[in-house]
């Protein structure tokens, strides 16, 4: 089956998301040469970096909780497509394969300078308000899970024999508190509740006050 209309061409006129692109190009050009000193210059060929980094926005905008579930919209959803720059029949990357791409931009400090970059580029072009509001800490969820949250005196998770990496677990049988457990992976994560008749869940410990976007 062919199409003569681009994906881009079907993304609406006033989407936030054409509003972004523009800032993007000078802050991925500027970071190029250190993108080219991570890379070898033999081997097989590697994915985009540019592309890495649309993805890693695009999970921050719309708050997609994992890598799994980002790599699986981008292959079905046209308007991430269009903004990570695939076409319509490119494959997308195996989540662990993502992961691991990202470490390494992580550990060489970049993702930190193209996260910093990103509001100061908005706010050069007026995309931002100076109107800010303060969030309760019980109402943010924390990205981690039930099965990190490992009593205090035994951090390590039990071995299963499926996945040792993921291991399996009822805990409705447990009595669990903050001062007994705690979360391996997010260290700043508590258990709270907003009210007596609602349950726990593993939320960030700080109040934060946000710049809200226009």
């Amino acid at each position: 089956m062919f199409s003569y209309v681009s994906i881009g061409d079907r993304m609406p006129a006033d989407h936030p998301l054409r509003a972004i692109q523009p800032l993007l190009t000078p802050i991925l050009a500027e970071l190029s040469t250190r993108f080219r000193l991570m890379y070898a210059p033999k081997g097989r060929p590697s994915r985009l970096p540019e592309r890495l980094f649309r993805d890693l926005l695009l999970q921050t905008l719309y708050t997609i909780r994992s890598e799994r579930q980002l790599m699986e919209q981008l292959d079905y959803k046209l308007l991430y497509r269009w903004f990570v720059r695939l076409n319509g029949d490119d494959a997308v990357w195996v989540s662990t394969v993502f992961t691991k791409n990202l470490g390494g931009h992580i550990d060489g400090y970049i993702a930190d300078a193209f996260v910093h970059e990103i509001p100061n580029a908005a706010e050069q072009r007026g995309l931002l308000s100076h109107e800010h509001f303060t969030v309760d800490d019980t109402g943010l969820e924390a990205w981690a899970s039930h099965k990190s949250f490992r009593p205090k005196d035994d951090p390590t998770p039990p071995p299963s024999d499926n996945d040792p990496k993921n291991a399996t677990g009822n805990f409705r049988p447990e009595t669990r508190s903050n001062a007994t457990h705690q979360q391996v992976i997010d260290p700043d994560c508590r258990l709270a509740r907003k009210s007596r008749g609602t349950g726990a869940a593993h939320s960030e410990r700080t109040r934060v006050t946000m710049r809200r976007s226009s």
